[in-house]
């Protein structure tokens, strides 16, 4: 039986989760499918410009991303303390980007006064905005909820279009967060869509690339703040370049065609303390060897202690390949 997802969700212990949505169709989502000849690779700009549009509406930031042929990995940081610290008003305005809202709620944004009833009703639907706009639950329905009606009204037909819910797992700590970040952008290269990061269309790597050639940072994505210390501010807690460094020689390794070698002094792995042979296998096989949280024991522990969980899952693997 499938877990709740409330069950899966502790932001007390994380607020990096890896997001996969399968479609249940034998059409492909995007790409070209093999059986009927048909092209669907223009649903790919479909997803991901829904996917960048959430990120500036919810309180939820996306780390990393790839469109895949029937799937697709998301990376997502839950920045509740940001949606608590915004007004009333910015809440409602994020809101109404997504849906009509309500009578109130629309006289409330075009500035008119309500009355101490009216006043109390918005104030019910404000907190549920605001709760609703850090949910990954919610993100991720109105993601694919939108991309679902569009390729059903293209493909002419009603039913589902994805699998009745999308996997999510916790990632605990820097080496679970790296080795997924990794993995999701490296997607293509394993699949054989493409050969170089820079060149996986619908990725997170490629946007991030594409930028930093003009010395910036993807505005849409949440920005590599560099390695952690005092007064850390918000972003992913490794260098830029060292990563997009470290994912180049990891594809280089996967691919048959280019000899690639992953060595212990790469910045990350070293202070990561993970063994390049293990970031391998991390970056090849994450979703096949963890079907859960991932993080090292003590992380793992806390998370099911704050969720009433008794079994740990993954421990082993992960004792064994973050170790």
């Amino acid at each position: 039986m499938a877990t709740a997802r409330k069950r899966q969700i502790s932001l007390t212990d994380t607020k990096y989760y890896h997001c996969i949505s399968r479609c249940v169709r034998r059409a492909f989502l995007c790409g070209e499918d093999k059986f009927t000849g048909k092209s669907y690779e223009h649903r790919r700009d479909w997803v991901e410009e829904k996917l960048l549009m959430l990120g500036s509406v919810f309180c939820i930031d996306i780390c990393a991303y790839a469109v895949m042929s029937n799937h697709t990995h998301i990376v997502l940081y839950v920045d509740d303390k940001k949606a608590k610290r915004l007004s009333d008003k910015a809440i409602v305005i994020r809101w109404h980007k997504l849906f009509k809202g309500n009578w109130i709620s629309q006289k409330f944004t075009e500035g008119e006064p309500l009355n101490e009833s009216e006043q109390l009703i918005l104030n019910e639907h404000v907190a549920k905005y605001r709760e609703r706009l850090a949910d990954i639950s919610w993100f991720m329905r109105v993601l694919n909820e939108d991309i679902a009606r569009r390729a059903n009204i293209e493909d002419n037909c009603t039913g589902r279009f994805w699998e009745g819910r999308f996997k999510s797992q916790a990632l605990l700590d820097e080496a679970a967060l790296a080795a997924c970040l990794a993995y999701v952008d490296l997607n293509p290269i394993r699949a054989k869509i493409t050969a170089t990061p820079e060149t996986s269309d619908y990725t997170s790597i490629k946007k991030r690339i594409d930028h930093a050639k003009l010395g910036k940072q993807p505005k849409s994505l949440l920005r590599f703040a560099g390695s952690p210390r005092k007064h850390m501010p918000k972003g992913l807690p490794f260098e830029l370049k060292p990563y997009i460094e470290l994912v180049e020689l990891t594809g280089q390794c996967i691919r048959a065609n280019k000899r690639g070698y992953i060595f212990e002094s790469q910045p990350i792995l070293t202070r990561l303390n993970i063994e390049p042979e293990n970031w391998i296998k991390l970056t090849t096989q994450f979703s096949r060897v963890f079907h859960g949280a991932v993080g090292r024991e003590r992380k793992i522990t806390a998370y099911c202690e704050t969720l009433q969980k008794r079994r740990r899952t993954n421990l082993t693997n992960c004792e064994r390949l973050l170790a």
